[in-house]
C-alpha cells in the first residue's frame, strides 16, 4: 500500500491521557502517537499497536524512529498506544495462573482491561481498527510475556504480537523445587492448543541478555527459552513463514537494544508488502532467523528469576 504523507508532517504524542479501568480497579496512563495526517474521518480505519510498558516511550525513542519511518514511507499509518505499567510484576504474566512465586496474579485482569476496555476506548476515540489482522499488541520482558500470552489466546482480538527479550522462562516450580523445562508456563499454555490462522510472531533476544545457563549448554536462558517457544509453535501448527526470530549480537535487556531493532518490528508489524516478504518459505521447518552479524557469545546481564 502507498501513501503520502503530510510535507513537514510529524507524529503527535498525545501524552498522559488516563483511563479509569474496572478490570483492574485503577486509573491507567496512556501515551497516544497519531501518524502524520491523522484524521477521524479517514476512508479506512487505523492499524494499531498496543504496547506494554509505554512509560519508556522516550526511552526506546519511538516518536523519532516512527517520523522516519513514516518519512521514507516504509511503514503504513498506525496508531500506537503506550500503556504505562504499574504493579509490572503482579498485571504481567499469564492470565491462566501466577508463577511458582505468586507473581502474575492480576495478568487476567490486565487480560480483560485489554479486550473489554482498551480496545473498545481506542476504537471509538482514535478510529482504529476493530480487525485483528490490522492489531498488534508487544511488550519487552515481562510485558512481552504479557503482550505473547494476550494473542496466543486472543485471536479474534491481536494476530500479531511482538515480544523483546520475553520472560518465557516464567514458570511454575522453583529451581530448587525440582523445576524441569517442562514447568515453563507459557510453554505449557502453547501445547496445550493449536496455533490459530493468521496468527504471528516477531521474536527478540540479545546475546548478552543475562548470563543464566540453568542446562549449562552455553546458550543462556533466555536464548534458549526462546528457541524451545518457536519450536512449539511449529509443533503446534504455527507455519514458519508466520514467525521471525531476531537475535542481536550484543544486545542487552535493556530499552538502548529495544529501541534500536524496534524498526524491524515496526517494518514486520505495518510494513509496506514488498518490504515484509516472508524471510523463508512456509515449507521450511524453522522460523525465520535474523541476526545482525556477529557470532553468538554468552551475554554479561543476568536476570533476577530465582
Amino acid at each position: 500500500m502507498k501513501f503520502q504523507s503530510p510535507r513537514g508532517a510529524t507524529v503527535v504524542v498525545r501524552r498522559d491521557e488516563y483511563l479509569f479501568s474496572v478490570a483492574l480497579g485503577r486509573v491507567v496512563r496512556l501515551d497516544v502517537v497519531l501518524p502524520p495526517g491523522f484524521s477521524v474521518r479517514a476512508a479506512e480505519p487505523y492499524p494499531v499497536l498496543y504496547l506494554n510498558d509505554g512509560q519508556d516511550l522516550a526511552r526506546l525513542h519511538l516518536p523519532a524512529t516512527l517520523n522516519r519511518l513514516f518519512r521514507r514511507q516504509e511503514v503504513r499509518p498506525f496508531v500506537l498506544v503506550a500503556i504505562h505499567a504499574a504493579d509490572r510484576l503482579q498485571e504481567y504474566g499469564v492470565a491462566a495462573r501466577p508463577d511458582y512465586l505468586g507473581r502474575g496474579s492480576r495478568a487476567g485482569r490486565y487480560t480483560d482491561f485489554m479486550l473489554k476496555e482498551l480496545l473498545p476506548y481506542v476504537q471509538a476515540h482514535y478510529h482504529a481498527s476493530a480487525e485483528a489482522g490490522e492489531a498488534a499488541v508487544a511488550g519487552m520482558s515481562l510485558g512481552g510475556l504479557m503482550a505473547f500470552d494476550l494473542a496466543w489466546h486472543h485471536p479474534e482480538a491481536f494476530l500479531k504480537a511482538g515480544v523483546f527479550s520475553g520472560s518465557f522462562w516464567w514458570r511454575g516450580r522453583g529451581l530448587a523445587d525440582g523445576y524441569t523445562d517442562a514447568d515453563r508456563l507459557m510453554h505449557s499454555l502453547v501445547r496445550a492448543r493449536p496455533a490459530s490462522p493468521g496468527q504471528q510472531f516477531w521474536l527478540q533476544t540479545g546475546t548478552d541478555d543475562e548470563t543464566s545457563d540453568r542446562n549449562h549448554n552455553g546458550i543462556i536462558d533466555a536464548i534458549d527459552d526462546t528457541l524451545d517457544l518457536l519450536h512449539t509453535l511449529a509443533a503446534q501448527g504455527l507455519p514458519a513463514a508466520a514467525a521471525r526470530y531476531v537475535e542481536v549480537p550484543g544486545g542487552h535487556h535493556h530499552p538502548d537494544t529495544w529501541g534500536t531493532i524496534l524498526p524491524d518490528f515496526l517494518r514486520w508489524a505495518f510494513g509496506t508488502k514488498e518490504l515484509v516478504a516472508p524471510d523463508v518459505a512456509a515449507s521450511e521447518p524453522r522460523p525465520a532467523r535474523w541476526r545482525l552479524g556477529g557470532e553468538r557469545s554468552r551475554g554479561a546481564r543476568t536476570a533476577q528469576r530465582n
